[in-house]
């Protein structure tokens, strides 16, 4: 009794193995992963210097939504470590009606956030090390006569802009402790 190959698909298999193929020439060029830790389950540099950062207060609602979100980056399996940096963080968020309807009533709103970031030292002379700002954009629809839905929806496009601003930030200060690891 004869058997018959079972078919291969090409194209399958190329596509799996292509990222495969790709790991040794990003190890060559320095390549290294951001947050990568030690092999023996220690924190990386960057990792660590994050978890020393203490965030000032932010006013507003919209800003103590945006401090509990980088201290929850911050303090990733970390807790207890001394802190050396301190985070003072602006916050600005504007909206606009964007949809509106022939009686001036809008029924789309979009949300701008902006949040301008100083990291300081903690030593005597509080040295400015870096600074930066973070963008986001959203926006909630009105139904007409439904404001508590619409109020339920701004506190839902605020939380939603202020994890982005969060993992913007966080991102932001880990290329900086990454590039400047004498600072730590």
């Amino acid at each position: 009794m004869a058997t018959r190959p079972v078919p291969r698909n090409d194209a399958l298999c190329r596509r799996n193995l292509l990222p495969l193929l790709l790991l040794p020439p990003l190890a060559a060029c320095g390549f290294q992963p951001l947050y990568a830790g030690g092999r023996d389950g220690t924190m990386g540099p960057a990792e660590a210097d994050l978890a020393a950062v203490d965030v000032g207060i932010i006013p507003d609602r919209s800003g103590q939504l945006l401090r509990q979100a980088l201290q929850a980056r911050f303090e990733r399996g970390a807790a207890g470590l001394a802190r050396r940096y301190d985070l003072n963080v602006a916050l600005f968020i504007s909206n606009e009606g964007i949809a509106t309807l022939p009686n001036s009533a809008n029924t789309r709103v979009r949300l701008i956030a902006t949040a301008s970031w100083t990291l300081k030292a903690q030593d005597p002379q509080r040295t400015t090390l870096d600074t930066g700002v973070a963008r986001s954009v959203d926006g909630f629809n009105i139904i007409d006569e439904q404001f508590f839905a619409a109020d339920i929806e701004q506190e839902a496009g605020q939380r939603r802009l202020t994890q982005a601003l969060a993992d913007q930030i966080v991102l932001q200060l880990a290329i900086y402790f990454k590039r400047h690891p004498a600072s730590a």
